[in-house]
C-alpha cells in the first residue's frame, strides 16, 4: 500500500514520541571550554594534553579556538563521562560546561 494510499488530504503524520526520545538521548553530550583571563595559554595546552590524551597538536589546536573564538568543544559522550570532565576541568582551574544538542 502506497503512502499516499493511507493518508487523506490534511491528514498530520505523528512521529512515534518514544523514537524521538531515543534519538535525542543518542546524541552526546558536549563539554566546552570558554576563553578566561586567567589561565596561559600553555597551560590549557597541558591540561587538555594531561586529562584527554590529546597531542601536544591537537591540544593547541582546540586551545587556539578558544583563544581566537572565546570557546571549544574538547569531549563529548554520555551525561556522566561529560559531568566528569566538567569537574576535572574545573578542578584544573577552566571554565567549562556541558551541552546537550537537542
Amino acid at each position: 500500500m502506497s503512502r499516499s494510499e493511507i493518508e487523506s488530504p490534511g491528514t498530520q503524520i505523528v512521529l512515534d514520541p518514544e523514537l524521538d526520545e531515543a534519538s535525542k538521548t543518542d546524541r552526546p553530550w558536549i563539554v566546552i571550554v570558554w576563553n578566561d583571563p586567567v589561565n596561559l595559554m600553555v597551560y590549557v595546552v597541558y591540561v587538555l594534553q594531561k586529562l584527554f590524551g590529546y597531542s601536544r597538536e591537537k591540544a593547541t589546536r582546540l586551545m587556539m579556538q578558544v583563544h581566537n573564538e572565546g570557546k571549544a568543544a574538547v569531549s563529548e559522550g554520555q551525561r556522566e563521562k561529560a559531568e566528569a570532565d566538567v569537574a576535572r576541568l574545573h578542578g584544573f582551574g577552566l571554565w567549562a560546561t556541558m551541552e546537550h544538542p537537542g
